[in-house]
């Protein structure tokens, strides 16, 4: 009798892990380290691994022909269900694999992508995870069908007698279109939701999965998302008021983690889910400075924020877990290594006060000294002022109000020249403006 569990609804299975170890960036020591956290995540148990290091893969079965038949052992003897590459195979290689170890074999992307399937809890989120499925799929729909018959025919069945597989694939690539369709209605939505919200400041958290943003962003504004010890424990992206000192409210979002070798298809199908991202006024790269592979993993984050195009906003790096950086040494190459990144320990708050400060300097760079002159009365502009800015003083002379206080540049011009007068305190070297603006 086989010892299984059932995680969330879904057998645990008994899975072998294989990696061939080409370009891609792993820990020498642990090569196998992060796809066994993600069969971890996705409910697989795993009961061995195997890895091979090559110059180039086989074309026919991705390993060796000496490897297959080890791992096929591998199988056997422990029992398996399955076999996770960390490599993305084509579908013959797949087939083939399957046809040698008479066993199911996963590459690295479809265990992402049941994953995504699994936490995916929005509308607007099942809907990109399944159009990341069905793009996956749609190539490989020959592995799935082996009643390749054609269909029987009848009354009403009179016609080309199409097979099975071509049926299918026709089926799909409806439902791509439709899936398309509806998320770019989707993305045009969002993207006027968050173009709304231009009247506040906004952070973005970005980073690797698993790197800490869902217990930074509970800890600065005193929420309780969910921040488990897991990969792509956030799907959804996440908006939150933050009160950063000295600065009043901003809008502070979590979004989806990335990963190494994130597969692409899933990139495009979120692209409204990050569009939080997209419209920051400030991004904040999380990563995690204990992990023995944080140079890659800012690595690849940066790769997925080019493919964003978004990498060329204003981006705070934050090395998170500094305090699991317990070699002093470590921590100063670490740091050597990124002279403009922040260190930060979201868990403990080591280092808070430099990285609170941090944040204000990046978001400083656009925000003005100014006077704003007015009515003391009029209590809509007061308000906007104290929501959006830093109010430093107020005098009042003759009727009116006057108040110093520092604001976003870009939002000078939202100030009616009919119910206030902006006087910006500039260095020597330049010259007094007025900025007339709406609200």
């Amino acid at each position: 009798m086989n010892n299984r569990t059932r995680t969330n609804s879904v057998e645990s299975e008994r899975a072998v892990l294989v990696g061939v170890l080409l370009d891609t960036p792993a820990d020498p020591d642990h090569p196998l380290d992060e796809l066994a956290g993600l069969a971890s995540t996705a409910g697989a148990s795993v009961v061995a691994k195997l890895t091979q290091r090559r110059s180039r893969p086989d074309q026919t079965t991705y390993l060796g022909k000496g490897k297959v038949v080890e791992l096929a052992g591998l199988v056997a003897r422990h029992d398996a269900d399955v076999v996770i590459f960390d490599n993305d195979l084509s579908a013959a290689q797949t087939r083939n694999l399957e046809r040698d170890l008479q066993t199911k074999v996963l590459d690295r992307s479809e265990v992402i992508l049941d994953i995504f399937a699994a936490r995916a809890r929005t509308y607007e989120s099942r809907l990109a995870v399944e159009l990341a499925q069905l793009e996956y799929s749609l190539p490989r729909l020959k592995r799935l069908w082996t009643h390749l018959s054609r269909l029987k025919m009848g009354i009403g069945m009179r016609g080309p007698g199409e097979k099975q597989l071509e049926v299918d694939k026709r089926l799909v690539e409806k439902r791509i279109h439709d899936l398309k369709q509806e998320l770019l209605e989707i993305h045009g939505r969002k993207g006027r939701q968050v173009a709304a919200r231009h009247n506040s400041l906004t952070v973005s958290l970005v980073g690797y999965t698993n790197a800490g943003k869902s217990t930074l962003l509970n800890i600065l504004t005193g929420s309780d998302e969910l921040a488990e010890d897991k990969l792509f424990a956030t799907l959804d992206t996440r908006t939150r008021r933050w009160r950063l000192p000295g600065w009043g409210s901003v809008l502070l979002s979590d979004t989806v983690g990335f990963i190494r070798d994130l597969p692409h298809r899933l990139i495009a199908s979120f692209t409204a889910t990050l569009e939080e991202a997209r419209q920051a006024d400030l991004l904040l790269h999380i990563a995690d400075a204990s992990s023995p592979l944080v140079d890659s993993q800012i690595t690849a984050v940066r790769a997925v924020l080019a493919e964003l195009n978004v990498d060329e906003k204003n981006t705070l790096l934050v090395l998170n877990k500094i305090d699991a950086v317990g070699d002093r040494v470590a921590r100063g190459m670490l740091l050597d290594r990124y002279p403009h990144a922040v260190p930060l320990s979201a868990r403990t708050g080591e280092c808070m006060t430099d990285f609170l400060r941090a944040v204000g300097d990046c978001l400083g760079a656009g925000f003005r000294d100014v006077d704003i002159e007015t009515e003391p009365g009029n209590g809509r502009l007061l308000a906007w002022i104290g929501a959006h800015g830093e109010v430093l003083s107020r005098h009042f002379a003759n009727e009116r109000v006057t108040i110093h206080c520092r604001l976003p540049a870009a939002m000078l011009g939202r100030i009616a020249p009919a119910e206030a007068v902006v006087r910006v305190h500039v260095s020597p070297s330049e010259r007094s403006t007025v900025h007339p603006s709406v609200p």
